[in-house]
Protein backbone atom coordinates (compact mmCIF):
# COMPACT_ATOMS: atom_id res chain seq x y z
CA UNK A 1 0.00 0.00 0.00
CA UNK A 2 0.92 3.44 -0.95
CA UNK A 3 1.84 6.04 1.93
CA UNK A 4 -1.50 8.32 0.11
CA UNK A 5 -3.48 4.77 0.52
CA UNK A 6 -2.35 4.56 4.27
CA UNK A 7 -3.30 8.05 5.36
CA UNK A 8 -6.63 7.14 3.37
CA UNK A 9 -7.57 4.47 5.35
CA UNK A 10 -6.34 6.54 8.59
CA UNK A 11 -8.88 9.11 8.17
CA UNK A 12 -11.51 7.09 7.11
CA UNK A 13 -11.04 5.00 10.32
CA UNK A 14 -13.43 5.69 12.99
CA UNK A 15 -13.09 5.24 16.81
CA UNK A 16 -16.01 4.98 19.20
CA UNK A 17 -15.29 6.53 22.15
CA UNK A 18 -17.91 6.69 25.08
CA UNK A 19 -16.74 9.77 26.82
CA UNK A 20 -16.98 10.66 31.04
CA UNK A 21 -15.83 13.25 32.75
CA UNK A 22 -13.29 13.08 36.20
CA UNK A 23 -13.61 16.58 37.43
CA UNK A 24 -13.24 19.49 34.75
CA UNK A 25 -11.10 16.71 32.72
CA UNK A 26 -12.81 14.78 29.53
CA UNK A 27 -11.62 11.09 28.85
CA UNK A 28 -12.90 8.36 26.55
CA UNK A 29 -12.73 4.85 26.34
CA UNK A 30 -13.36 2.20 23.42
CA UNK A 31 -17.06 1.54 23.56
CA UNK A 32 -15.79 -2.23 22.71
CA UNK A 33 -15.25 -2.69 26.41
CA UNK A 34 -18.15 -1.20 27.47
CA UNK A 35 -21.00 -3.49 28.83
CA UNK A 36 -23.66 -1.21 30.20
CA UNK A 37 -23.50 2.14 32.39
CA UNK A 38 -25.36 2.30 35.70
CA UNK A 39 -26.02 4.83 38.29
CA UNK A 40 -24.67 4.77 41.61
CA UNK A 41 -25.84 1.65 44.09
CA UNK A 42 -24.67 0.52 46.84
CA UNK A 43 -21.33 -0.52 47.05
CA UNK A 44 -20.02 -3.37 49.81
CA UNK A 45 -16.53 -2.57 51.01
CA UNK A 46 -14.10 -5.15 51.18
CA UNK A 47 -11.39 -5.28 53.40
CA UNK A 48 -7.64 -4.85 52.10
CA UNK A 49 -8.33 -3.91 49.33
CA UNK A 50 -6.20 -1.77 47.14
CA UNK A 51 -6.85 2.12 48.10
CA UNK A 52 -8.46 3.08 44.84
CA UNK A 53 -10.88 0.03 44.77
CA UNK A 54 -14.35 1.28 46.58
CA UNK A 55 -15.80 -2.29 46.89
CA UNK A 56 -17.93 -4.87 45.40
CA UNK A 57 -21.09 -4.60 43.72
CA UNK A 58 -23.81 -7.95 42.47
CA UNK A 59 -24.46 -7.13 38.92
CA UNK A 60 -27.51 -9.49 38.18
CA UNK A 61 -26.06 -12.22 40.32
CA UNK A 62 -22.17 -10.98 39.32
CA UNK A 63 -20.04 -9.85 42.25
CA UNK A 64 -17.44 -7.51 40.34
CA UNK A 65 -15.50 -5.19 41.50
CA UNK A 66 -15.72 -1.13 41.54
CA UNK A 67 -12.79 1.35 40.99
CA UNK A 68 -12.66 5.22 41.85
CA UNK A 69 -11.52 6.31 38.69
CA UNK A 70 -10.45 9.11 40.34
CA UNK A 71 -8.12 7.68 43.06
CA UNK A 72 -6.79 5.52 40.11
CA UNK A 73 -5.71 8.46 38.62
CA UNK A 74 -4.10 10.33 41.18
CA UNK A 75 -6.84 13.08 41.36
CA UNK A 76 -8.99 13.89 45.23
CA UNK A 77 -11.92 11.88 45.74
CA UNK A 78 -15.17 13.65 45.87
CA UNK A 79 -18.52 12.56 46.94
CA UNK A 80 -20.98 11.05 44.77
CA UNK A 81 -23.79 12.62 43.22
CA UNK A 82 -26.87 12.41 40.67
CA UNK A 83 -24.81 12.54 37.44
CA UNK A 84 -22.03 9.93 39.25
CA UNK A 85 -22.20 6.59 37.08
CA UNK A 86 -20.33 3.09 37.21
CA UNK A 87 -19.09 2.09 33.67
CA UNK A 88 -18.69 -1.63 33.63
CA UNK A 89 -16.48 -2.66 31.30
CA UNK A 90 -14.26 -5.90 30.50
CA UNK A 91 -10.77 -5.83 30.65
CA UNK A 92 -8.16 -8.57 30.21
CA UNK A 93 -11.39 -11.27 30.42
CA UNK A 94 -12.40 -9.46 34.23
CA UNK A 95 -15.45 -6.98 34.66
CA UNK A 96 -15.24 -4.44 36.02
CA UNK A 97 -16.88 -1.09 37.21
CA UNK A 98 -15.26 1.97 36.59
CA UNK A 99 -16.63 5.03 38.89
CA UNK A 100 -16.96 7.96 36.76
CA UNK A 101 -18.17 11.71 37.82
CA UNK A 102 -20.26 12.20 34.78
CA UNK A 103 -20.87 9.65 31.28
CA UNK A 104 -21.20 12.81 28.82
CA UNK A 105 -21.84 11.14 25.51
CA UNK A 106 -20.72 8.33 22.71
CA UNK A 107 -18.48 9.87 19.96
CA UNK A 108 -17.53 8.88 16.65
CA UNK A 109 -14.13 10.66 15.74
CA UNK A 110 -11.58 9.86 13.10
CA UNK A 111 -8.66 8.13 14.37
CA UNK A 112 -6.32 11.01 12.54
CA UNK A 113 -7.49 13.23 14.84
CA UNK A 114 -5.62 12.13 17.86
CA UNK A 115 -2.04 12.33 18.74
CA UNK A 116 0.33 11.00 20.82
CA UNK A 117 0.39 12.26 24.72
CA UNK A 118 3.33 14.78 24.90
CA UNK A 119 6.16 13.34 26.76
CA UNK A 120 5.59 16.11 29.82
CA UNK A 121 2.16 14.09 31.08
CA UNK A 122 3.89 10.62 30.18
CA UNK A 123 4.79 9.49 33.58
CA UNK A 124 5.17 6.31 35.39
CA UNK A 125 1.26 6.71 36.18
CA UNK A 126 0.33 7.95 32.94
CA UNK A 127 1.48 4.73 30.75
CA UNK A 128 -2.52 4.10 30.12
CA UNK A 129 -3.31 7.00 28.27
CA UNK A 130 -3.51 6.01 24.83
CA UNK A 131 -3.66 9.28 22.82
CA UNK A 132 -5.34 12.75 22.64
CA UNK A 133 -8.30 13.29 20.71
CA UNK A 134 -8.73 17.32 19.10
CA UNK A 135 -11.86 17.82 18.51
CA UNK A 136 -13.04 21.57 17.37
CA UNK A 137 -14.27 22.83 21.27
CA UNK A 138 -12.40 19.96 23.52
CA UNK A 139 -9.04 17.93 24.16
CA UNK A 140 -10.43 14.16 25.01
CA UNK A 141 -7.91 12.04 27.29
CA UNK A 142 -7.84 8.66 25.88
CA UNK A 143 -7.42 5.59 28.31
CA UNK A 144 -5.61 2.00 27.41
CA UNK A 145 -7.78 -0.31 29.32
CA UNK A 146 -5.83 -3.24 29.01
CA UNK A 147 -2.71 -0.86 30.62
CA UNK A 148 -4.74 1.37 33.15
CA UNK A 149 -4.12 -1.99 36.11
CA UNK A 150 -0.95 -3.14 36.34
CA UNK A 151 -0.04 -7.04 36.34
CA UNK A 152 -0.18 -6.98 40.54
CA UNK A 153 -3.43 -4.76 40.83
CA UNK A 154 -5.07 -7.62 38.46
CA UNK A 155 -4.23 -10.31 40.61
CA UNK A 156 -5.05 -7.88 43.55
CA UNK A 157 -9.01 -7.42 42.22
CA UNK A 158 -8.93 -11.53 41.97
CA UNK A 159 -8.90 -11.55 45.46
CA UNK A 160 -11.57 -8.79 45.89
CA UNK A 161 -13.85 -10.26 43.57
Amino acid sequence: MSSTEDQKKESSELLQLVSFMIGDEEFGISILFVQEINRMFQITKVPNAPFFVDGVVNLRGRVIPVIDLRAKLGIERKEHDKNTRIVVVEVGGKTVGFIVDAVKEVLRIPKNITEAPPEIVTGTNSEFIMAVAKLEDRLITLIDLEKILTSSEKRKLKDVA
